[in-house]
């Protein structure tokens, strides 16, 4: 092994740190409905499919998405926590793919109780933009399991070339 070798190997290791800290920051502001920040995380041609919302295609529609939907059903006295585990990523000098599983513990707006929860997996490609690592696709789909509500569809999901 060479210089040459330890430095590409290195290169991964920090670039696979760095897309683990996005992911991580990612759900920390949609946790602290911090909106501005959370849309910093997209590339401005990214696509983004999660649970019942319409695709988003472009930062101006995740823009509208995060603002005026997703704060919508994460507004009130409840908070809903998330928290993503088991990531695979695979880095490819500037892009990337991995996917992780999503845990939602959704509260009550009005109380504050917790009523239900969530599991999922999200399905990403990532792209490495001026030094900073963004997402390119991100897609949120409860397959575990299956059911007819199950939303994205596979087709919905299948359109933005993620195989499930």
């Amino acid at each position: 092994m060479d210089y040459q070798d330890i430095g590409r190997r290195l290169q991964v290791l920090e670039d696979l740190e760095a897309i683990r800290n996005l992911h991580r920051d990612y759900i920390f502001w949609v946790n602290n409905r911090e909106w501005d920040k959370v849309v910093e995380c997209f590339a401005n041609d990214a696509q983004v499919q999660v649970f019942y919302h319409s695709r988003s295609d472009g930062i101006q529609q995740i823009r509208h998405l995060f603002f005026n939907e997703i704060a919508k059903v994460n507004a009130g006295k409840g908070r809903d926590a998330h928290f993503t585990t088991m990531p695979v990523i695979q880095v490819d000098g500037n892009q990337a793919s991995g996917h992780w599983m999503l845990y939602i513990l959704i509260s009550d707006p009005v109380t504050g109780n917790a009523l239900k929860n969530h599991q999922g997996r999200y399905q990403c490609e990532y792209v490495k933009l001026d030094g900073h690592w963004k997402f390119s696709k991100l897609v949120w789909v409860n397959p575990w399991p299956r059911t007819p509500e199950s939303r994205p569809t596979l087709e919905d999901v299948r359109a933005l070339g993620f195989d499930y």
